[in-house]
C-alpha cells in the first residue's frame, strides 16, 4: 500500500553520528532504460505481493491446521512483524553493499522462505517461515532507492513514480490472486507458485539490472545512531510514525478478517470471493495521485486529519451495512482511499523534515507501519472470535479515533510552541 517510499535526496551520511562521509551520488548520466524501470516495476510488485497472500487464504489455512480465528490472524501478523524487521535489517544495507547482488540474495531468500510455506507440515514451521518471507519482502525498499540512484536528474521523478506505482498494483493484486488460484488449488498452490516466481525473478535481476557499487561504505551501526537521533528530536516524525501504524492497524484487521465474513451464511463465498475485493480496494486507491497533491497544497495535516475522519465513518459504516454486499464494497472503497490519503500525507510530511535523512526517515515510518499492521491481523482476529464483524469494526474505527487524539494533542503542542 505504500506510495512514496524513498527518495533521492537522502544521498549523504547520517550528520547525526558525526560521520562525515559521503554516500554515492546517482551517476547514470545516461539514465535508465525503459525495459529497466519495468522490470524493476514489476519486481517490487511480485516481491511486496508475498506479504498479502495470505489474507483471503486465512480459512482455509486455519482448517488444514485446525487453527482458530486468532491464531490464523497471528500468521499474518508474523509476516507483516517480518517486514518490519527486514526493514530495520536490510534496508541500511543498500547504502553498504552493492544493490544488485543484495536484491538477488534477498530474492532467493524470499524463494526458499516461500517453499517452506507451501510445504508446511506444523503450525509453528509455518510460523517461522511466515516471518521469514515477511523479512525477504523489506527488498521492495532496498530496489526503489536503487532505481533512484541509476536514473537520470531529469528522468527520477518519473522512473520513482513507475516503481513505486509497482507496489501499489502488487498489494492489491496480490490478493484477488491468492484469493483465486486458492479457491481453485488450494492455498498451498499459491506459494508454490510464488516461490518459482521469486527464484525466477532472482536469475532476470542478476542478468538484467546493473551493478551498483557504493562508492564509500559506512556502518549499520553509524546509520542506527543517527536514526536515532532523528526520532529524538523531531516530534513530527513520531506522530507521522504513530499515525501511521494506526491507519495500518485498522486496514490490516479489515482484510484479515474479510474472508470470515463472506463465509458466513449472510454471503456463503469463499476465498475467491475474498479476493476480488482486492480489484474493489483499488477504486478507492486510485485517489492516491491527487491526494499527494491536496496534500501540498492545503498542508498534509489538513489532509491526515480527513483520513482519520473518513476511516472512523467508513468503519461505521461498514459495521452498519457490512453483511449488505453493495454496502460492504461501498465501504470498502472510502476505508481503502481513507488510508491511502493518511499514509501519502503522513509520507509527505516526514520528506519536509530534513531532505538529506529521507531513506532513515522513510524507514522509521515503514517500520512503525508495519508493526501497525501486524498488530492489526491479530487483534482484528481476536476482535473476529470475540464480537463477530461488529467487533471488527469497532476495533477497525478505535484506531483512527485515538489517531484523532494523537493529532489534536501534537496540534496543540505545535499552537503553543508557536
Amino acid at each position: 500500500m505504500a506510495r512514496v517510499l524513498f527518495s533521492e535526496g537522502d544521498m549523504s551520511a547520517p550528520s547525526d553520528s558525526g560521520c562525515s562521509v559521503e554516500l554515492p551520488q546517482a551517476v547514470a548520466s545516461a539514465g535508465l532504460r525503459r525495459g529497466t524501470v519495468l522490470l524493476m516495476a514489476i519486481s517490487v510488485g511480485i516481491i511486496v505481493a508475498n506479504i498479502y497472500y495470505i489474507q483471503p487464504l486465512l480459512a482455509q489455512i486455519a482448517q488444514t491446521f485446525h487453527l482458530t480465528v486468532a491464531h490464523a490472524g497471528a500468521l499474518a501478523m508474523l509476516s507483516q512483524a517480518g517486514t518490519a524487521a527486514g526493514m530495520f535489517l536490510f534496508v541500511p544495507l543498500g547504502d553498504k553493499f552493492e544493490r544488485r547482488g543484495l536484491v538477488t540474495i534477498l530474492l532467493v531468500v524470499a524463494s526458499v522462505s516461500l517453499l517452506l510455506v507451501a510445504t508446511a507440515m506444523q503450525v509453528w514451521w509455518m510460523a517461522v517461515a511466515c516471518f521469514f518471507m515477511g523479512a525477504a519482502a523489506a527488498n521492495v525498499h532496498v530496489i526503489v532507492p536503487f532505481a533512484a540512484q541509476l536514473a537520470s536528474e531529469e528522468q527520477r521523478g518519473r522512473v520513482v513514480g513507475t516503481v513505486v506505482a509497482g507496489i501499489l498494483f502488487g498489494v492489491l493484486l496480490a490478493r484477488t490472486f491468492s484469493g483465486l488460484v486458492g479457491g481453485w488449488f488450494g492455498w498451498r498452490s499459491v506459494y508454490f507458485t510464488a516461490a518459482a516466481a521469486m527464484l525466477g525473478l532472482a536469475a532476470v535481476v542478476r542478468w538484467q539490472l546493473p551493478e551498483s557499487r557504493p562508492a564509500t561504505r559506512i556502518s549499520w551501526l553509524e546509520l542506527m545512531r543517527s536514526t536515532y537521533s532523528l526520532v529524538k528530536r523531531h516530534a513530527e516524525l513520531r506522530e507521522s510514525a504513530l499515525l501511521g501504524a494506526l491507519f495500518f492497524a485498522s486496514f490490516s484487521a479489515f482484510w484479515t478478517t474479510l474472508v470470515f465474513l463472506l463465509e458466513t451464511p449472510d454471503y456463503g463465498y469463499g476465498s475467491a470471493a475474498a479476493g476480488l475485493f482486492g480489484l474493489v480496494g483499488a477504486v478507492g486507491a486510485a485517489g492516491a495521485p491527487t491526494i499527494g497533491h491536496l496534500a501540498s497544497r492545503h498542508g498534509p495535516r489538513t489532509t491526515i486529519r480527513l483520513a482519520l475522519w473518513l476511516a472512523v465513518v467508513s468503519f461505521l459504516l461498514l459495521g452498519a451495512l457490512g453483511k449488505n454486499l453493495v454496502g460492504l464494497i461501498f465501504g470498502v472503497v472510502l476505508m481503502d482511499l481513507a488510508v491511502q490519503t493518511g499514509h501519502v500525507s503522513n509520507q509527505t510530511r516526514i520528506y519536509n523534515i530534513d531532505p538529506h535523512s529521507r531513506s532513515r526517515l522513510n524507514m522509521v515510518y515503514m517500520v512503525c507501519y508495519f508493526i501497525g499492521g501486524g498488530l492489526g491481523s491479530y487483534l482484528g482476529a481476536i476482535a473476529w472470535h470475540a464480537a463477530g464483524w461488529w467487533g471488527v469494526c469497532a476495533f477497525g474505527a478505535l484506531m483512527p479515533t485515538l489517531g484523532l487524539a494523537v493529532e489534536a494533542m501534537h496540534g496543540r503542542q505545535l499552537a503553543v510552541g508557536h
